[in-house]
């Protein structure tokens, strides 16, 4: 690790990539006014870009998702109907949908990659965590979602008896899964990413509340030292 990290780099550093740079932007999205940072004054507002777009489609499915997960009231027939509907319009949308959506999940990998090119000890911390969560969502959306969706979109539960598909998994072997439960997993997939973006927005929160502080701390040094320097100045006019 030695190798590749710059422990010379500080967040004065002009080559630091912290939260005010162009790869936070691409990660979770800035704007900028009157927010400190060590180098110049500028505001680390989150918007959606990357993380926070994904956080937005998760929350406008959410509604769907509360009946199988969030409640103990029975779920009608009816309403697996919808939800069968509402996916199945979702997955076969135009494919410059799904472009898109891939585009910006590059653009989230290639943020937290610029980041962490020839990074600082607090990029390692947080960026590098942050990108293990970001690839954590990415494998949930990729194995779970995106196959959940898949199933229903060729809609597997008609084609097999008894509306059960049968899932192979590497250590429980065969496992039959039904509409219902393949649903709720489908719908448990989407609040397990939520909560890895989340995770990843908290560390983003916490490398900006680091370098905040750092400043702070930086700013009352230098008052400090100009002080004691007016002060010796005085005393040698004084004598």
């Amino acid at each position: 690790m030695a190798r590749w990290v710059d422990w010379s780099k500080t967040t004065r550093s002009r080559d630091y990539r912290g939260t005010g740079s162009f790869a936070t932007f691409l990660i979770i999205g800035r704007s900028c006014p009157p927010f400190r940072t060590p180098l110049k004054d500028m505001q680390a507002n989150p918007s959606y870009i990357a993380v926070c777009f994904f956080l937005g489609i998760l929350f406008a499915s959410f509604p769907y998702d509360f009946p199988l997960l969030w409640t103990s009231d029975p779920v009608s027939p009816t309403y697996y109907d919808q939800l069968e509907t509402h996916l199945r319009f979702m997955h076969q949308a135009p494919p410059l949908i799904a472009r898109l959506l891939n585009i910006i999940v590059f653009l989230g990998f290639l943020g937290f990659f610029i980041k962490l090119f020839r990074p600082s000890e607090a990029n390692v911390l947080f960026d590098g965590a942050s990108l293990v969560l970001y690839v954590i969502g990415a494998g949930v959306y990729i194995a779970n979602i995106v196959k959940g969706m898949r199933a229903v979109s060729a809609g597997a539960w008609d084609k097999v008896d008894g509306g059960t598909v049968v899932h192979e998994g590497p250590l429980s072997g065969s496992v039959v899964l039904g509409r219902e439960e393949s649903l709720r997993v489908l719908s448990a997939s989407n609040t397990i990413l939520a909560l890895v973006l989340v995770g990843v927005l908290v560390l983003q929160a916490g490398q900006w509340y680091a370098e905040h502080k750092e400043a702070d701390e930086n700013d009352e040094m230098e008052r400090q030292d100009a002080a004691k320097a007016g002060n010796g100045s005085g005393k040698r006019k004084g004598q």
